[in-house]
């Protein structure tokens, strides 16, 4: 249950299943009938309005309707087109519908308890505009709670993005496989609860339409998230740099640092000038400093090749230095970089590309300026549409992992593999917070896990770190919390 599937796949899917003999007719039925069961358990809504399009959409509304009626629920039926022009399945079924047909650009959706909204779905092929905008936007202003089928009208089931005009819902029904628009933002707000009604599509087509896109949950990378042996030592889990920069931006390093430490590394070791290293050394017993003034010292120190992993970026500093540290880590190792390092390669896109081409792997971990600032003068990543298709340009473009954060950060690797997280909470939103999903992410490739399942993870153990922490968490909590969610793991995955 964890595939998405963009419009154009869904559509496979459906062509699929009925190749393999399932009627289309009988996919309607059932997606109408699911639709129905949702609004039936929704309180105090005997009188029902359904909007239904002039699509597949409104066909499932036209079921939806028949069986609300039949149930008893007092249903109005209204359609946005002509009712001869309907063809196909959704024809057929508005035909078994008897009681009047309202035109929907007139209906009052103020004399209804629930709005069912089966205007266009995934369907829609270009921008809400006219009659149809005016009629969502009517939708989105009565107040009336909303159940919408397989999408809000006017949400991009592809990038999650409002096309002219979307009514948020209070649930939504899809059916087989979520789409990617109902865990991006701004569809995941817009959606309510998502639920998925299996209709009768075999799981086998699965395997014909072969999706990548995925909700970022254990089942993408479990089985290759490093589980510590009893035969182990620290020195086979790892042993990851943090580079950082003065005494007053030396928190973030410290932040990241103490990820990596509770990720599993097996050693971790702040890189920094001499300033800082009180506050590194007093900080955290467990984290390792050792000092650097110039670039070469960095050099000197991952002379040993043992220092497998690097992480430049929080606290570091922007400009030429950082450019050249980052060079100096790059050749042969596994490099993470965030923040300052980002944006010291702000409009050269193409030096990271280099240093993904240098790197055993390489991850970068920005939000949304920082990506902007990073790929400006590059239109083929920045003009994409939706987050989740720049995420994925960006990674091609530069050979590496790219993890594009926020409430719904989505991972992207080069091969276009992309997963998206839903299991952030709100208040994970604080100061540092990014910093140490830099270090657990640094801790994870540091024990050997690949680059894009190492990147994947951290984000979700991210996220579950915060939930394990709760409301009012700040930064310092995440790297405590993290000892939780690693049990759970840890017993999940049969370690005693």
């Amino acid at each position: 249950m964890y595939a998405l599937l963009d419009p154009q796949e869904m559509s496979r899917a459906d062509h699929c299943a009925v190749d393999a003999g399932v009627p289309a007719l009988a996919l309607m039925e059932k997606a109408g009938c699911a639709v129905a069961d949702v609004v039936a358990r929704r309180p105090h809504a005997t009188r029902v309005l359904v909007l239904c399009g002039p699509g597949n959409n409104g066909g499932d509304g036209f079921v939806a309707a028949r069986v609300l009626a039949q149930r008893g629920f007092r249903v109005r039926v209204a359609l946005l087109g002509e009712r001869g022009r309907l063809a196909g399945d959704a024809a057929a079924v508005a035909a078994l519908w008897r009681g009047p047909v309202e035109d929907a650009t007139r209906v009052d959706v103020m004399a209804a308890d629930l709005i069912v909204d089966a205007l266009f779905g995934a369907g829609l092929a270009r921008d809400l505009d006219g009659a149809a905008r005016a009629l969502v936007e009517r939708m989105a202003a009565s107040g009336r709670p909303i159940v919408a089928v397989d999408l809000p009208s006017g949400l991009d089931g592809a990038t999650g993005l409002v096309r002219g005009a979307a009514a948020p819902a209070v649930e939504t029904v899809t059916f087989f496989r979520r789409k990617p628009g109902h865990l991006l933002e701004p569809g995941r707000s817009l959606c309510g609860k998502v639920r998925v009604a299996d209709i009768g599509i075999p799981d086998a087509v699965l395997d014909l339409v072969r999706p990548k896109t995925a909700v970022n949950a254990p089942h993408l990378w479990e089985a290759l998230f490093p589980v510590p042996r009893r035969s182990g030592h620290k020195y086979d889990r790892g042993h990851g740099v943090v580079v950082s920069g003065g005494a007053w931006t030396s928190g973030a390093a410290r932040l990241a640092a103490r990820g990596a430490l509770r990720a599993g590394a097996g050693l971790v070791t702040v890189a920094c000038p001499a300033a800082a290293l009180p506050l590194h050394a007093g900080s955290y017993a467990a984290v390792m400093a050792r000092p650097m003034e110039r670039p070469a010292d960095l050099s000197a120190l991952l002379a040993d090749t043992r220092l497998n992993t690097v992480l430049l970026g929080p606290g570091l500093g922007v400009g030429a230095t950082t450019r050249q540290l980052v060079a100096i880590a790059a050749p042969g190792r596994r490099v993470v970089l965030d923040a300052d390092a980002l944006t010291s390669f702000a409009g050269a896109a193409w030096s990271v590309g280099d240093v993904a081409r240098q790197a055993a792997a390489l991850v970068i971990t920005p939000h949304d300026g920082e990506f902007a600032r990073l790929f400006h003068g590059t239109p083929e990543v920045l003009e994409r549409p939706g987050k989740l298709a720049r995420a994925r340009a960006a990674a091609a473009r530069l050979g590496g992992i790219v993890v594009l954060k926020g409430p719904d950060t989505v991972v992207a690797a080069p091969d276009g593999r992309a997963a998206i997280a839903e299991n952030a909470p709100a208040y994970l939103a604080t100061a540092g917070a990014g910093d140490v999903l830099a270090g657990i992410t640094l801790g994870l490739l540091a024990q050997g896990m690949p680059a894009y399942e190492a990147a994947a993870a951290a984000v979700w153990v991210h996220g579950e770190a915060a939930r394990a922490a709760g409301p009012g968490l700040v930064a310092d909590d995440l790297p405590e919390a993290l000892r939780a969610v690693y049990t759970r793991l840890y017993e999940a995955l049969g370690m005693e």
